[in-house]
């Protein structure tokens, strides 16, 4: 069964008897109420309504198909009313995009904004991919790199990442204190193992540090920050996630050059629905806090 206006003409007829009457709650013309019916019982091979001068009267597998339709018709009306309430409260699921880079920031940020919003499910996906927000594959995507140009997207400005360059104390204690001046010589890094790679700090890193020395690589840059905290080698950081971990020690401050211009990206229908909203002005408030300590 694939039409569900001509089940809900049937039910309709069902519960008020008339054509007149079905015409009247359906906003259409009596015609397009017995089309419907007709259409219906051709279909289906069985008679749904016994037809007299007072109306119409339901058989048996017409009151199974009203029983169905009555249903349908609640459940409609039940799916309306939660979407609706979905669209003036902060519940339900949110659903958050980004780079993995990022996650440090965006897990604190959900986290407490779960605090404050215990009725929200949260799902954050990173991957490499861009998520489609037309397709309702996000509600929010935190975006690093050129401004996002997709048409129907609301696009943000949500400051830099600032990028550095760090080890451990122990790999510092181990190794000496890396200077530039003198070209690295001795030590080694953690880098992308991706040489077309449009990171800021990446193409510098690849321009300024023999390759010989970048000892570590790999294609996730979780993996290579690990190996950094690990005492093995030395390499970048965001400064919020360096923040979070003590035995660090800044080799070089972070410079303009390796910073990241981020984005935040919503989608036209959704951008103002008051989850959406409630969310982009918590992290807004959350990254300034981060900022500001």
């Amino acid at each position: 069964m694939d039409n569900w206006d001509e089940i809900r003409t049937a039910f309709q007829v069902a519960r008020l008897g008339t054509v007149s009457g079905a015409a009247e709650v359906l906003r259409v013309h009596h015609a397009t109420v017995i089309r419907h019916i007709d259409a219906l019982e051709q279909r289906l091979g069985v008679k749904l309504f016994q037809r007299h001068a007072r109306g119409y009267t339901a058989t048996e597998a017409g009151l199974d198909l009203s029983r169905v339709g009555q249903t349908t018709d609640d459940q409609f009306h039940q799916l309306a009313g939660r979407i609706k309430g979905r669209g003036s409260d902060v519940s339900g699921e949110l659903l958050v995009t980004s780079l993995i880079n990022f996650s440090p920031l965006l897990v604190s940020a959900l986290v407490s904004f779960q605090e404050q919003y215990p009725d929200v499910v949260v799902r954050y996906l990173t991957d490499e991919r861009v998520f489609r927000l037309e397709y309702g594959e996000a509600h929010v995507a935190l975006r690093a790199g050129a401004a996002p140009a997709e048409p129907d997207n609301v696009v943000q400005d949500f400051g830099r990442a600032e990028m550095g360059l760090y080890a451990t104390q122990s790999y510092v204690e181990r190794n000496g204190l890396a200077r530039e001046e003198d070209g690295f010589a001795g030590h080694r890094f953690a880098g992308l193992d991706d040489h077309d790679s449009r990171a800021p700090f990446q193409r510098w890193l690849n321009a300024t540090v023999p390759a010989e020395q970048v000892v570590f690589r790999s294609t996730d840059h979780r993996t290579l920050e690990r190996a950094v905290l690990e005492g093995a080698v030395m390499g970048f950081f965001g400064t919020h996630e360096a923040a979070l971990h003590p035995q660090l020690v800044p080799i070089l401050a972070p410079r303009d050059e390796w910073s990241v211009p981020l984005w935040l990206v919503t989608h036209v229908d959704l951008h103002r629905t008051a989850k959406v909203q409630a969310f982009l002005s918590h992290i807004k408030s959350y990254a300034a806090g981060c900022t500001r300590q």
